[in-house]
């Protein structure tokens, strides 16, 4: 069966843009918009008032971002509302809420009213360089489902399906094994509507119940519904999760150590209008999470952090995950860039292939962060004692163990020199920078791959023992 899947002619257009000359999200290094060209530490300190309140504000130990980059323009509306949060609390807010708000504002996110993959766009994603990556995820979700006794009803769902083009690729990859195409109903967890449009067009839908935003793939005869959140997926059968790149954009909070001990990094509003970054004079709320987080480290690891980044929402979203899969039987993969370790300060921003400051033109580029494994596999176990958590291995093992070899060398067989390059060329893109067994690559110097950033971890109900490729 699995040759089956791998050997099977495309019925995709293969890519033909050549060695993409664009990055990828994980080919930048996550410190170099924070990092480059620090200036001292401030010693100020402000105190803000507030009817009611007084909240002293320090910047003692605290590292200014590098200046903006853009000239003097008109504040946009986005600009405005962040202002008037922290002008309403009367002090600043935090990275995570800033961040939350830049992303997925609903009239002015960064993800809400455009395309943003994509040479035209800001970044580029496996889904898109090579139709091997969606083939693959595809091949391991069917194994999955051999695994869990071949069920006729499954939930399908994929978190952040960004233009569709991973659940296409999977569509078509899977196709003739109708068993199991003919038991998914697809689910889509997607909060733009701009995405969605291109999902729904990309999926070859048509329209059943707009009401219920449900519609038919002619991809594969396969429902397909959307959804704002997990929670609203319908629970009670069993699950099949993919989450690819998106962890990374789940809001994260950042800690500093300063002479007090541990304080939370915020977003504040400057003397010159401009955002800035301060320090919070007394332990917030998350940092109760920080607590938490520290305890999974090694004592060596705490002794030399400075800085530690935390996402409450990525622990909260893997519990909800582990608790459904847990009841109802299935498993989720989860391929992101990260690390297996905790996270000291990764927090980039992203617009049009290139670094721009955090807080510059808040809502004009991505915002993003390495992800933290070690919490993801901890979240689990804590949820649910039903499921097991293997991996994270790198991207390069994961499709090379899958087969993603076979499947390259049979593309080569039925296409142009053209096109052959370009599959190439994806190929390298997906694995390189890691070990991908049983092909040889290239002599000249290759793209900078995906293959060791990007790290896989799977999430299975016990009773469905360990899965491909992780055993």
């Amino acid at each position: 069966m699995l040759r089956k899947l791998l050997t099977q002619p495309s019925s995709r257009r293969l890519l033909s843009s050549g060695i993409p000359p664009l990055f990828s999200k994980s080919s930048l290094s996550p410190f170099s918009s924070l990092s480059s060209s620090p200036e001292p530490p401030s010693s100020e300190s402000t105190t803000v008032e507030h009817p009611g309140t007084t909240i002293s504000v320090d910047r003692s130990s605290l590292y200014t971002p590098p200046e903006h980059s853009h000239e003097s323009t008109p504040e946009t509306e986005l600009v405005k509302h962040l202002k008037s949060i922290i002008k309403f609390r009367g002090g600043p807010i935090s990275v995570a809420e800033y961040m939350e708000e830049v992303l997925t504002n609903p009239k002015a996110g960064f993800y809400m009213n455009r395309d943003v993959f994509g040479a035209q766009g800001d970044f580029i994603t496996s889904p898109e360089v090579s139709q091997m990556f969606g083939e693959m995820i595809g091949v391991w979700t069917v194994c999955l489902w051999e695994q869990m006794g071949r069920p006729e009803r499954v939930n399908l769902v994929e978190l952040g399906p960004g233009r569709g083009t991973l659940m296409a690729d999977l569509l078509r990859g899977t196709s003739k094994f109708r068993n199991f195409t003919e038991s998914l109903h697809i689910h889509l967890v997607e909060c733009s509507p701009a995405l969605q449009k291109l999902q729904h067009q990309n999926l070859k839908c048509t329209d059943e119940s707009s009401l219920e935003k449900k519609a038919i793939s002619s991809l594969a005869g396969t429902p397909v519904h959307w959804h704002a959140t997990l929670e609203e997926v319908p629970s009670g059968v069993p699950t099949l999760i993919i989450a690819h790149e998106f962890y990374d954009a789940l809001p994260v909070h950042q800690f500093q150590k300063s002479s007090r001990g541990w304080c939370e990094k915020m977003v504040d509003v400057g003397e010159d209008s401009k955002f800035r970054f301060v320090l919070s004079p007394q332990p917030t709320p998350a940092a109760l999470y920080l607590m938490k987080r520290c305890t999974w480290a090694t004592p060596e690891e705490r002794e030399k952090l400075e800085h530690v980044e935390i996402s409450p929402k990525s622990m909260d979203l893997t519990q909800e995950m582990a608790k459904r899969i847990g009841s109802d039987g299935g498993g989720a993969l989860i391929i992101d860039y990260g690390m297996n370790a905790i996270i000291s300060d990764s927090l980039q921003a992203i617009r049009k292939h290139k670094f721009v400051n955090i807080l510059d033109d808040p809502g004009s580029a991505d915002l993003s962060a390495y992800v933290d494994f070690p919490s993801i596999k901890h979240s689990a176990e804590e949820a649910s004692e039903n499921v097991s958590v293997h991996g994270p291995m790198t991207q390069s093992q994961f499709l090379g163990s899958l087969g993603i070899n076979f499947r390259v060398d049979a593309l080569l067989q039925n296409c142009n020199d053209e096109q052959a390059e370009s599959l190439r060329a994806g190929y390298w893109q997906l694995v390189g920078d890691g070990e991908a067994p049983f092909w040889e690559g290239p002599d000249e110097q290759t793209p900078i791959g995906m293959g060791t950033r990007y790290l896989a971890m799977a999430i299975v109900n016990k009773n469905q023992g360990i899965p491909a490729p992780f055993q």
